[in-house]
């Protein structure tokens, strides 16, 4: 048996939930959104209206007292302009209170009082510009978190609901299974029990299939690996231990919605070949490869060594539910699916995916 998938691939907008998303920068604490050479000129000025406000208390205040107004200058011109700013501001404020307001007004009289004064000044400016940028850091770092808190909470509420959405979708195609199998049941009532063992472990491996893509760990992981890993399930849960799976996958990645349906239909796919195309005791190998095409498309091709599909099949008229299953699945995909023997059966699914893939419609 020869099957034959084909698929268009287009770049999707939720290639993966996981993924980082840029984000714009979270302001800093305490500094104004304005250009850097902005700093140096509130820096003059404030250094400026300290000196004015200085000198307009000059008569006021008693002699000791040459660094009073430009503390605050010093502080403030740090707080809201950053470190260099500050500095700057500390720098011009020592040499106008040196020039201005100690010893002989005036001038740059260098003796051990005013020496003093300026070391002291020097001291307490430093302590005042360091806390201010530690502050202004922690800061800066409490809003990048946020920021990372934020987006990570954005990319698990996405997640959150795109798994609903694939619940509820999931619940319809369950829906639907168990209205075929109650039908089969109809048709042949000896035959119950085996219908719901059917009906459990395609249940099962539903359950697996959700288990590996929203498993986080796995979000990235390649299709390749990831279908080759699913075989392994498939042939493990049916002890097909004579049979091998081979995957030949290049690096693509697809949506969670797509991905999940085209699992579906692969393990559907990939099941009939184990029921149908080797005997209990005979050695087989199932193919999986995908091809890149032209124009964004990929071709994924399902192949068994079996005997091939009767010339006589017409799907039209199969009440296989296998193949029912699949054409439920190829609906959701908004694709047409297409038979053919050559040198095996092929089926070939052709569809866009450029629109969302629709839920599959419950039986009634």
């Amino acid at each position: 048996m020869f099957v034959r998938i084909t698929f268009r691939i287009f770049p999707s907008p939720m290639s993966s939930p996981l993924a980082p998303r840029p984000r714009a920068s979270a302001p800093a604490a305490g500094r104004l959104p304005v250009p850097p050479w902005f700093g140096d000129i509130a820096a003059l000025g404030a250094t400026g209206m300290a000196i004015a406000l200085r000198q307009a208390l000059d008569d006021v205040l008693p002699p000791g007292f040459p660094f009073l107004t430009f503390f605050p200058a010093v502080i403030l011109t740090t707080f809201f302009f950053g470190l260099r700013p500050g500095i700057l501001c500390a720098a011009l404020s020592g040499l106008a209170a040196w020039y201005f307001f100690i010893g002989q007004a005036d001038t740059f009289l260098l003796d051990a009082p005013t020496g003093l004064a300026l070391g002291f000044y020097a001291f307490i400016v430093t302590v005042d510009i360091a806390l201010i940028h530690l502050m202004r850091v922690a800061g800066e770092r409490l809003s990048a978190e946020r920021a990372v808190s934020a987006e990570l909470y954005e990319q698990q509420r996405t997640m959150f609901q795109e798994l609903q959405h694939r619940v509820a979708n999931n619940m319809q195609f369950v829906a639907a299974l168990l209205a075929l199998q109650k039908r089969k049941v109809a048709e042949n009532p000896q035959a119950a029990i085996g219908v719901f063992d059917e009906a459990q472990t395609r249940l099962e491996t539903i359950a697996r299939i959700h288990r590996r893509l929203y498993d986080p760990a796995r979000a990235d992981q390649p299709i390749g690996q990831y279908l080759q890993e699913l075989c392994s399930d498939l042939l493990d849960a049916t002890g097909a231990r004579n049979i091998v799976c081979l995957v030949d996958v290049p690096p693509v990645r697809l949506d969670l919605p797509r991905l999940t349906t085209l699992s579906l239909l692969v393990v559907e796919v990939v099941t009939n070949a184990l029921k149908h195309a080797f005997r209990e005791s005979e050695r087989g190998t199932i193919t999986i490869r995908l091809e890149a095409l032209a124009a964004g498309q990929a071709a994924l091709s399902i192949a068994d060594d079996g005997p091939g599909i009767p010339a006589s099949f017409d799907p039209a008229r199969s009440r296989s539910l296998g193949f029912r299953i699949v054409q439920g699945l190829a609906t959701q995909l908004d694709g047409t699916l297409t038979y053919a023997n050559d040198g095996g059966t092929v089926v070939r699914l052709v569809f866009a995916t450029s629109s969302t893939p629709a839920p599959m419609p419950a039986a009634a």
